[in-house]
């Protein structure tokens, strides 16, 4: 299995909405509010790269409020 962070950029007001979205989707471990220059951060999981890759564009950034993602890779 893969692991990796999302660091997410939420349109104005809509970090709390987001989490909320994500959290109990598959492949979603976690997804929390934050403090700083991210509003989310989700703790996802996949198969292999290229599943983490389609769970990030499908479920991720294509939440609504969702305006840009950073992702890490956990090693």
């Amino acid at each position: 299995m893969v692991r990796a962070y999302v660091l997410v950029t939420a349109t104005a007001g809509k970090a709390l909405e987001v989490v909320e979205r994500l959290q109990g989707q598959p492949g979603i471990l976690q997804a929390d509010a934050i403090t700083g220059e991210y509003d989310a951060i989700v703790h996802v999981e996949a198969e292999d790269v290229p599943s983490i890759g389609r769970l990030i564009v499908d479920t991720v950034q294509n939440a609504d409020g969702v305006f840009k993602t950073v992702t890490c890779l956990a090693l």
